[in-house]
């Protein structure tokens, strides 16, 4: 009897644990649900790549002009006088520098009296001409008349045509003389260095004694306008622009940033393949202020989106 009643003490206290743990564990379970229901904020989309994004569309570029060049010796020779030098301002045809031309002026002044003495003998020979001229006349006269014969008739006759073909030869050795005449003239407007347009001369390259050879760069002359930036584009821009539209031009100088009008001068009419892009050409108008050729400007297309 005790142990039968040693044995449901046991079976007692065994239910009541296992009702404890019940409810241990549903308790847990309703403490660690709610946490399960809280969601974590989704981060929104990015956009695709190549996609067209909201930052200001901006191109940056040189600023050049259209006429920019450097002065190269046309022919051989020896610096003899420099008139101008960096920063002048200078106008078309301006004397930039003298070679020396003592040489190419003898071979002229020689040439030219050649050319006097043929046109001397030219006129000569036209005088002779005119001399054999009537000679024939007067035989033919005479024949009419039958007081010649007919072989001193002939001979006035082939005289005066031979006279005509030394008078033409005359006037072609005269030609030649005359261009080889011009030839040293224009040897000798080489050995005159000049601005082919208005601008500036930005750098000299040569000094007064130097000995030059044909090719050898003398100065560097670069027009002041108009100022032209050139740039590319992507081609889905391509229709987007038209010939005279405005866009604001921004160029970092020392004395801080500077903000300049520029219109569309030119748009290239096809798409380069290879690079999928085509160019496009401003002008600067109004006062270009401290902006100068070969400074880096940056151009605004905000209304290109």
């Amino acid at each position: 009897m005790q142990f039968r009643k040693h044995g449901l003490l046991c079976l007692a206290s065994a239910a009541i644990l296992m009702s404890g743990c019940g409810e241990d564990k549903s308790s847990s379970a309703n403490e660690s649900k709610p946490a399960t229901l809280t969601a974590k904020p989704v981060a929104p989309p990015q956009p695709a790549i190549g996609e067209p994004r909201d930052a200001p569309l901006l191109v940056s570029g040189p600023i050049i002009v259209e006429h920019q060049v450097d002065l190269t010796a046309q022919r051989d020779g020896l610096v003899a006088k420099i008139f101008l030098d960096v920063p002048a301002h200078v106008k078309a045809g301006a004397l930039l520098a003298q070679l020396d031309d003592r040489q190419i002026r003898a071979n002229l002044e020689a040439a030219q009296a050649k050319s006097r003495g043929i046109e001397a003998d030219l006129k000569n020979w036209e005088s002779e001409s005119e001399v054999l001229k009537a000679d024939y006349t007067r035989a033919q006269h005479l024949w009419d008349l039958g007081l010649t014969s007919e072989e001193q008739l002939q001979h006035a006759k082939y005289k005066a045509e031979s006279e005509q073909w030394d008078i033409k030869r005359v006037k072609e050795s005269l030609n030649t003389a005359r261009q080889e005449e011009r030839s040293l003239e224009l040897e000798l407007e080489k050995t005159k260095i000049t601005s082919p347009f208005n601008g500036l001369v930005a750098r000299r390259y040569v000094r007064e004694g130097q000995s030059l050879v044909k090719g050898d760069r003398l100065f560097w002359i670069t027009s002041e306008a108009p100022m032209l930036l050139r740039f590319t584009l992507p081609e889905r821009y391509f229709g987007k622009l038209s010939r005279g539209q405005k866009f604001d031009v921004t160029a970092t100088t020392e004395a801080g940033g500077e903000k300049h009008a520029a219109e569309v001068r030119e748009i290239s009419p096809v798409v380069d393949p290879a690079s999928g892009t085509f160019e496009v050409l401003l002008e600067l108008t109004g006062d270009r202020g401290s902006l100068r050729p070969g400074m880096t400007a940056t151009v605004h297309l905000d209304n290109l989106k």
